[in-house]
């Protein structure tokens, strides 16, 4: 199994926060891996927040490519970060030539484009470059969106905090929001697209177990919409039709529930809403998934969110306290780096509900 954690404070944090979320729960990956998403940044991005965020790993060659595509697109570099590596002998980690966290300018002529025009720019820009590194076998994009940095890296957790310099937390790197996993996904080839959480268009999300609907998931994806590729993991899936829910449908991120683990039939005709239950169930029946999972997931409104398949095969907790939420697969975890919070305010969600952690830290608990 994965282990998975996702974390939302009042105080911007560093990514040694998640390291140490998931050091304690170590047993529950095989040092394949460790992968982070940061959102609503500070430190050095702070005052760059309306900017793309361009967040790669690529060989010198990969490095050219993107940066001729972006400059012939018009953006222009505005600030770059490039992390202290160390670089210490019989570290377990398949490291890259080149990270890449840069800050970009829009292209002039986007000056007074609205934020729908900006936001078909960067998914098209993104797609390109992913293209172009594929042919060449010369890197892999993450992300490619204002105010978010991911980092994905095949190797051992320890060593890659260790590689990166993440164990020791600064002012420099930090944000509000951070989701994070250690465990490559091993399921299938090793590549680092397969490595959670995933991102698309300010949504994030991060799967513990396994969806066994994904062929069906797959096939009726890639119809939908074109930042619907890859398909690296299964656990993609799930993002994709929280995306789809949300922003291209604009339901109300309950309905996500009601999409991915419908009623039974006798369940849904005892309810008032029968009939857009019944509606969702038969024109959606493609994107439901199958199998053990918990599934975290943050939205463009800085929200958490925590679903559990229908019989809750996988476990998952949430703690708190008046400055920090955090959401992950053992207590253990929320132990170590949250030891005086109220344990009796921990939730350990059912199968039937949908979690959602506002950006003020309030909770909902929506029952299906």
């Amino acid at each position: 199994m994965c282990r998975i954690g996702a974390i939302k404070s009042k105080n911007k944090v560093h990514p040694s926060l998640a390291l140490k979320l998931m050091r304690s729960q170590q047993e529950g990956h095989d040092d394949s891996g460790f992968a982070f998403i940061m959102q609503d940044m500070g430190g050095l991005f702070e005052n760059y927040k309306d900017l793309p965020l361009l967040s790669m790993a690529a060989t010198t060659e990969g490095t050219r490519i993107t940066e001729d595509i972006l400059q012939g697109l018009g953006f222009s570099r505005v600030m770059q970060w490039s992390p202290d590596i160390n670089n210490k002998k019989n570290l377990k980690i398949e490291a890259m030539q080149n990270y890449i966290f840069e800050v970009v300018q829009y292209p002039r002529s986007y000056k007074h484009a609205t934020k729908e025009e900006k936001e078909e720019l960067l998914i098209d820009t993104a797609l390109k470059i992913r293209t172009a590194l594929e042919k060449t076998n010369s890197g892999y994009i993450y992300s490619f969106w204002p105010d978010t940095l991911t980092l994905k890296e095949i190797g051992s957790p320890k060593d890659i905090g260790t590689y990166f310099n993440l164990w020791e937390g600064n002012k420099d790197l930090v944000s509000s929001i951070i989701t994070a996993q250690c465990r490559q996904n091993t399921n299938y080839d090793i590549v680092r697209y397969a490595a959670h959480p995933f991102f698309l268009e300010g949504y994030c999300g991060l799967v513990n177990g396994e969806n066994t609907f994904y062929e069906k998931n797959k096939y009726y994806q890639m119809k939908l919409y074109k930042g619907y590729c890859g398909f690296e993991s299964d656990s993609q899936c799930l993002l994709y039709t929280l995306h789809y829910i949300h922003k291209i449908l604009k339901w109300p991120l309950q309905y996500f529930k009601h999409v991915i683990t419908p009623l039974e039939y006798d369940e849904i005709i005892k309810r008032k809403d029968k009939d857009t239950l019944l509606r969702i169930k038969a024109s959606l029946a493609n994107l439901e998934i199958n199998g053990p999972n918990t599934f975290l997931g943050v939205t463009p409104d800085k929200e958490l969110i925590c679903v559990c398949d229908s019989k809750k095969l996988r476990p998952v907790v949430i703690g708190k306290n008046d400055n920090m939420v955090i959401m992950t697969s053992e207590v253990i975890g929320i132990n170590d780096v949250m030891p005086d919070r109220n344990i009796s305010d921990d939730i350990y969600p059912s199968e039937n509900e949908l979690i959602i952690i506002k950006d003020d830290l309030s909770t909902q608990r929506w029952q299906q």
